[in-house]
């Protein structure tokens, strides 16, 4: 009799899980995450800029490879699933993207690449972070990701248990992120280049909210301003950072500079996509043509992170002028700068920031 209720008792469990959208195999899977800022082509980098889900004990390390390529190791962490996005920091119109990752042993490692305008190699100091999760959500907060290597998904996430899609081709994509909807603007998104061949940057073309779904348009650019097809990745964060963890950081923020012209400071509206985990009012201000300095208040903890991406149909793309700082609280981002070309034009962003505390 004791045994038939064992087995009844798992039986249940098992469709409650079911029931929910949560399978046997993401409760067992702990989610994984790193961030690290590369600032050498060797060695470890920043110790103040990076954490993960690894055990204490171990750090990030980087080795070189061809011109402006790298290979970034984060520790006892392997997997194949999950989502890579990298941002370049340069004081002109540079960026990077990601090769590829896999495991390496215990290790992740992941093969990133960076460029001038018009497709030169060069190296760069950048952010990079790494993401797998699993689970649900309760609304409103939500994270969905996927990873599309040019023609078809190979990797998603959907923190509503629903299935992503994607449509398109030819350097401009659809991403519907269905049960992750809301009413107006709401969460942040960022997007990345994902080519072992070839110059590839890619971003936000289009954002369309509503109750089922949030619609998100991606497009992919060349070395100059050429549509192209190929490999991205995309993650939507609301009310979460943008490491997905399961236990989330107490400090994150994000913001959508979504009025460029605007010498400021302001706090973007609608206030949903100008979010503060700790309640503090993010705001972005004019530094010059083409450069925004984003403060945000009271999450600044070290070690933290930044992530940002262009916004809008066009060939622009944004990158970081320099390492952000972190002082009494407070997370300063000095400057997101966006490029037409090698040009710095005033341009709308999404930005991401979060601590690992």
């Amino acid at each position: 009799m004791r045994q038939l209720l064992i087995v009844i008792t798992g039986i249940l469990c098992v469709v409650a899980m079911l029931a929910t959208g949560v399978t046997a195999a993401q409760a067992a899977v702990p989610d994984r995450w790193g961030f690290a800022v590369v600032d050498v082509t060797s060695g470890i980098p920043n110790p103040g800029h990076q954490a993960g889900s690894w055990p204490g004990g171990f750090n990030v390390t980087v080795s070189p490879g061809g011109v402006g390529q790298t290979f970034v190791r984060f520790p006892q962490i392997a997997t194949t699933k999950g989502v890579v996005h990298v941002t370049a920091i340069s004081q002109t119109a540079y960026w990077c993207q990601v090769q590829k990752w896999g495991p390496a042993g215990a290790d992740l490692v992941v093969a990133v690449q960076c460029y001038r305008y018009g497709g030169a190699p060069v190296s760069t100091p950048y952010s990079i972070v790494f993401e797998e999760s699993t689970g649900l959500l309760p609304a409103p907060e939500a994270l969905g990701y996927v990873y599309y290597d040019g023609t078809s998904i190979v990797n998603q996430f959907n923190s509503a248990g629903a299935g992503n899609a994607v449509a398109g081709g030819g350097g401009s994509w659809t991403v519907t992120l269905p049960g992750l909807g809301s009413a107006g603007f709401a969460g942040n998104l960022q997007v990345t280049a994902v080519d072992s061949v070839q110059p590839a940057r890619c971003k936000v073309a289009n954002w369309v909210p509503s109750g089922g779904a949030q619609t998100v348009q991606v497009r992919c650019h060349n070395a100059t301003s050429a549509p192209l097809n190929t490999g991205w990745t995309l993650t939507y964060q609301r009310e979460r950072a943008i490491t997905g963890a399961a236990i989330p950081p107490k400090n994150f923020a994000y913001t959508f500079d979504n009025t460029p012209a605007n010498p400021g400071p302001y706090g973007p509206v609608p206030p949903a996509v100008n979010y503060n985990s700790q309640g503090g009012l993010n705001t972005v201000q004019s530094s010059g043509v083409g450069q925004r300095m984003v403060l945000f208040p009271i999450v600044g903890v070290l070690p933290d992170h930044v992530q940002v991406t262009a916004y809008g149909p066009g060939p622009e793309f944004c990158n970081l002028q320099t390492l952000w700082a972190t002082s009494g609280g407070t997370a300063y981002v000095r400057n997101v700068v966006c490029y037409n070309a090698g040009t710095r034009l005033d341009y709308p962003s999404l930005v991401t920031y979060t601590s690992a505390f």
